[in-house]
């Protein structure tokens, strides 16, 4: 399948292919792992765990509780500021992700990580960690979580569209996506776009 998105005088062509089977996914967002991150003191460090799940590939999501200091009420991928606990930030995930979903993940579960993601509002440079499992049990939600999402991966990415609200794109490049009643954008989105490049990119 062939999908454009257009943007001013730009247009991004992405070949979606609508069967990508979990191993196809696992060879096109495997990459070196580097999770440590220089601090400049100008952003606060975190990391996020993007998992992708079952033989129809899905991808977890969660949305937060609208009292959270640091957006509340949105959709986003399990994960948080790193702690002192952390030796590096793929601790910060998958300890993060363990305390908002219950599932365990040991290191080698992690195939790969994308470029940092810095937050337009809240002050973070985020490093998301690719995670793909076969199937996750049943989650039940918590203090940290409202709801989970278990996202249809390839018809979810197809809902890319570039974010029409002036205040987002105020400052670079900014991108949706939606599930059901659900708007995904800022950093997350610009993770889910990463991800797109990279399959697009296994398929070139």
């Amino acid at each position: 399948m062939l999908f454009c998105l257009a943007k001013d005088n730009d247009i991004y062509l992405f070949v979606l292919h609508k069967n990508v089977s979990l191993e196809k996914i696992r060879e096109s967002l495997t990459s070196k792992i580097s999770p440590v991150l220089e601090n400049n003191y100008e952003t606060k460090l975190a990391s996020v765990l993007i998992i992708i799940f079952d033989d129809s590939p899905k991808i977890l999501m969660i949305k937060k509780p609208i009292t959270m200091n640091h957006h509340g009420g949105e959709i986003a991928f399990p994960g948080g500021k790193i702690s002192n606990e952390d030796n590096d930030l793929l601790d910060t995930a998958i300890r993060e992700a363990r305390e908002e979903t219950g599932i365990i993940i040991e290191r080698e579960k992690i195939v790969g990580q994308l470029e940092p993601v810095t937050t337009l509002n809240s002050g973070f440079t985020i490093l998301p960690f690719i995670c793909i499992l076969s199937k996750i049990e049943n989650l039940t939600p918590n203090s940290e979580v409202e709801e989970f999402l278990k996202i249809p991966f390839m018809p979810f990415l197809q809902t890319l569209a570039n974010d029409s609200d002036p205040k987002h794109n105020s400052i670079q490049e900014m991108y949706t996506f939606t599930f059901e009643n659900h708007l995904i954008w800022g950093a997350s989105a610009r993770m889910l776009k990463q991800i797109i490049e990279k399959i697009d990119e296994s398929y070139s």
